[in-house]
């Protein structure tokens, strides 16, 4: 048996005990409880029924010994041991990742897979660009993981993926960024909203609408409040929805007006349900960010689907310039009327 009353230090490798007596799928599940601070979203990230995240947690504290998460609330924390256990684990992953790195670079694009993180708005697009790399190299196995900010933030800090598109490059991570492709931000409303048929709105008269919102950190909510602070403005922030879609939604319920990309509407078009207001200062020149942690060694798929998806840039530049001359038509033939 092994000494359980010898002092633990995890720091680089498991300790020989804890190698024999713990499993891969242990070290996955604590990983997950830790990095995602609950029992119930690991379960929905591994695709496991919590009880089972549960067991498997009590089997590995049984084999250090110690407490190795303090669950207050629907909130698990590491413990001072449990902080030593994961980062010791996150390690092993990471040595994991660059070994598989390395395993793809000696095969070449034949075989390999590509872990691509993209931000909430970028998801009406990027899954066009993933699919025609796809196409391009049949053999490789993706993923695509759609999040917010926050969440982004943290993966990058774990070295979860390969690449991640962003709308603003964030100052916070040691990361390599490539500008390629326009994200302008709009305004808009119902189709039945009086400034709908109006010109030249000045950003006082917009500010005293309704404004349905994303929530506090998003990057489209930074870059409007931004751009409102400078003209000592504040906006009439009626409620804070988390997704695109939801507040589309609400906008088309005469709830408000909201600012978003002009990527979300894409599918719907100008005859959409929705309208673009021509509102001063609007719309916001941004741009969308391909980008990699800087120390992270990509394998020869990652890079490909780097330069592949630069070339798209332009592509998608002529998208969103004919979908703002549609809206520009639409609007001046309402004017016509």
């Amino acid at each position: 048996m092994f000494d359980k009353s010898a002092p633990i230090r995890f720091k680089g490798d498991l300790p020989d005990y804890l190698i024999r007596h713990t499993t891969f799928r242990q070290m996955q599940i604590f990983e997950a409880i830790v990095r995602l601070g609950s029992f119930t979203r690991a379960a929905e990230e591994l695709f496991l029924t919590q009880p089972t995240v549960s067991t498997q947690l009590k089997k590995l504290t049984d084999v250090v010994g110690l407490t190795l998460i303090d669950q207050a609330g629907r909130h698990a924390k590491p413990t001072e041991v449990g902080e030593e256990l994961y980062h010791t684990i996150r390690n092993i992953f990471d040595t994991l990742s660059d070994l598989d790195t390395r395993i793809a670079s000696l095969k070449g694009l034949s075989r390999g897979r590509l872990r691509l993180c993209v931000i909430t708005t970028a998801k009406y697009f990027a899954p066009e660009i993933l699919g025609e790399f796809c196409r391009e190299y049949s053999g490789i196995d993706v993923s695509l993981k759609v999040s917010n900010r926050e969440s982004i933030l943290e993966r990058i800090n774990n070295n979860e993926d390969d690449i991640y598109i962003l709308g603003q490059p964030p100052e916070e991570v040691n990361i390599d960024t490539y500008s390629f492709a326009p994200n302008p931000l709009v305004v808009i409303a119902s189709r039945s909203h009086p400034l709908c048929k109006e010109s030249n709105i000045t950003l006082e008269r917009i500010a005293q609408e309704p404004f349905i919102s994303r929530e506090e950190g998003s990057g489209i909510r930074i870059a409007a409040m931004k751009l409102f602070a400078q003209h000592q403005i504040a906006p009439n922030i009626r409620m804070e929805l988390g997704s695109n879609e939801a507040i589309k939604h609400a906008v088309v319920g005469d709830l408000g007006v909201a600012v978003l990309s002009l990527h979300s509407l894409s599918l719907e078009g100008a005859q959409g349900p929705v309208d673009l207001l021509d509102v001063e200062h609007f719309p916001i020149k941004r741009n969308w960010y391909l980008a990699h942690a800087k120390d992270k060694a990509l394998s020869v798929i990652a890079k490909t689907f780097l330069d592949f998806a630069k070339s798209r840039g332009p592509a998608i530049r002529i998208q969103m310039e004919s979908l703002y001359a549609e809206f520009v038509q639409c609007h001046e033939g309402r004017q016509e009327k």
